[in-house]
């Protein structure tokens, strides 16, 4: 890591050693497949605090302090993980250790499906309309609505 001050969103020790074995086998696979066989030339870790910097503050990328590396550096390094589910990965994993920590089973073990009616038109045909009440049981849309479907996962059972 390059000698700066460190900023409130700079990640900690203890969490940089999570998740620095997964962006370090990220980062060794694709200087693999590179032809010219160069070495990387940032740190990972400089790049993930930039990555914190940006989300805590909110700024745009090209205003990255000059202590980070290039804000180019900084997104293709982002842009890649987003896209080949580094971050996503890390994301499951990192729950998965709170979960064990917590005493429970790494993955959910329940999940309860919520669903909404909403009124697809403010013109339709009045015969069409009516309303839900919650107790309509039909297994088919109702007319004028349209059924929204989202998973949300609640406390497991262990």
């Amino acid at each position: 890591m390059s000698e700066r001050k460190p900023y409130p969103s700079d990640i900690s020790d203890a969490r940089w050693a999570l998740i620095e074995p997964t962006l370090t086998a990220w980062r060794q696979a694709r200087l693999d497949r590179r032809p010219t066989g160069q070495p990387a030339s940032v740190e990972l870790r400089d790049v993930f605090n930039a990555i914190l910097y940006v989300n805590r503050t909110g700024i745009a990328w090209k205003y990255l302090p000059h202590d980070f590396p290039p804000h180019g550096t900084v997104y293709a390094y982002y842009a890649a993980w987003r896209d080949e589910g580094i971050l996503a990965q890390l994301n499951h994993d990192l729950t998965g250790l709170a979960r064990v920590k917590a005493g429970r089973q790494p993955d959910p073990t329940a999940s309860v499906i919520d669903t909404q009616s909403i009124k697809t038109s403010t013109n339709a045909p009045l015969n069409s309309q009516g309303a839900d009440a919650a107790n309509y049981l039909g297994l088919d849309v109702m007319p004028g609505k349209v059924d929204q479907c989202w998973l949300r996962v609640v406390r497991p059972v262990n």
